[in-house]
């Protein structure tokens, strides 16, 4: 709020202003999305000279700086929760109603996590370490949320 001019005779609401807009997820972002919608697959990227797979895909290696971007590689869908959170407020930008798990999950091949929505357990029963399988949405939404969520592999 800006404080160079008097206000003590107004009735001031703070609050948040939410404006439409477009996000352009890039060349290696919309194959990621496309792959996801289309052929219902988890793709990332590997670096040929570290040998590091990412996913979500990026265009270069952090580690050595090499473009990647065309360097793609089926991980599968199924993978290892390696940490996870319980979210338990409701906001109109989180995917699904409090309370729900926010699962950071390393794919089979991958050698980064991606963080998802983990259902199919209750959560005194997560455990580091367990096998996880994605579930992909029966409608498309041409976002990350193609993959609805994952779940325990029985």
């Amino acid at each position: 709020m800006r404080q160079d001019f008097d206000t003590s005779d107004c009735y001031t609401i703070d609050g948040k202003l939410a404006l439409p807009y477009s996000y352009f997820a890039g060349r290696v972002g919309s194959k990621f999305i496309t792959t996801l919608r289309d052929e219902k697959k988890i793709m990332g990227v590997r670096c040929e000279t570290c040998g590091k797979v990412f996913v979500p895909p990026r265009q270069t290696c952090e580690k050595c700086m090499e473009d990647i971007r065309d360097k793609w590689v089926d991980l599968g869908n199924s993978g290892e929760l390696v940490n996870y959170t319980v979210v338990r407020y409701n906001d109109g930008h989180l995917p699904r109603k409090a309370p729900f798990v926010l699962a950071m999950i390393k794919l089979d091949g991958a050698d980064t996590p991606i963080v998802h929505i983990l259902e199919g357990i209750g959560f005194e029963k997560i455990e580091i370490g367990m096998k996880v399988k994605a579930v992909f949405a029966e409608e498309t939404t041409n976002t990350i949320l193609d993959i609805d969520h994952f779940e325990p592999v029985q």
